[in-house]
């Protein structure tokens, strides 16, 4: 978790697996140059599939190597299969791992299982497991349902996982269940692009007063016209305690 984790409990992720389900999207179709931008912006590590990781240099960030996917093409984008495993990462140097759980989905039973099942080998390797937890499915009204989202996140600490990245659920209020009801740290997924910069910033410093341990922003991060930029703000506000506008002015290069 060292590598993960700075001294003060928190962490900036950058999470890049976004190929195997959509393709080469905007930001990611270079994978080397994205990850120079952000390394410059302090990020603490990247997630990336096994064969971006195999062929790319993260230099001081951590490597944490995602093992499952979907494909948006496929019959049921919800359904993530396990396509790397826990022993392949260790060979390719992965200071962690990361798998892919939609509550709530058809197949959410066998996502589970992989799972727990990965949490046991990472248990072995003594490799630690980020799992993104997701309530995604028929039953689910919202995937930013407190409920639904606490119990998303629970769920990944009681099988197994040490980091749990779940949906921000819109309030500091209702966030603060959400860490309190999960016995691991709690990072916020960035989601879709935002509209705005602000947005994305305030939703980040509100689930760390909270007790959030951190983010994995994906394409607010790799999309933004400023990758680097976007990160020193985010680090700013992690690991330095920022408000908002201090970091809105980093990220417009004014601070």
């Amino acid at each position: 978790m060292q590598r993960i984790f700075k001294e003060d409990g928190k962490s900036l992720l950058v999470p890049m697996d976004h190929g195997v389900t959509l393709g080469p999207v905007r930001g990611l179709v270079n994978m080397q140059e994205i990850f120079n931008k952000i390394r410059l912006g302090n990020a603490d590590g990247v997630i990336v599939h096994k064969g971006v990781a195999s062929r790319t240099d993260t230099g001081n960030m951590a490597l944490l190597i995602h093992l499952s996917g979907s494909t948006a093409l496929g019959p049921d984008p919800l359904e993530k299969v396990q396509v790397c495993s826990v022993e392949e990462a260790v060979r390719l140097g992965a200071d962690g791992v990361s798998v892919h759980v939609n509550v709530g989905a058809e197949q959410e039973s066998a996502m589970l299982s992989d799972l727990g099942s990965v949490a046991d080998e990472c248990d072995f390797y003594g490799l630690p497991l980020l799992a993104m937890m997701y309530p995604r499915g028929a039953k689910v009204k919202s995937e930013h349902d407190p409920e639904a989202v606490k119990h998303a996140a629970r769920l990944g600490a009681e099988l197994g996982a040490d980091i749990v990245k779940t949906n921000y659920t819109g309030s500091p209020e209702t966030f603060r269940e959400v860490v309190r009801g999960c016995p691991v740290p709690v990072i916020v997924a960035g989601g879709p692009k935002a509209k705005t910069d602000e947005e994305v910033l305030r939703m980040v410093y509100d689930s760390l007063q909270v007790g959030g341990a951190g983010v994995s922003i994906g394409r607010n991060v790799f999309q933004h016209e400023n990758p680097t930029a976007m990160v020193k703000a985010l680090h700013a506000l992690i690991h330095q305690k920022a408000e908002v506008d201090e970091a809105l002015k980093i990220l417009r290069g004014k601070g």
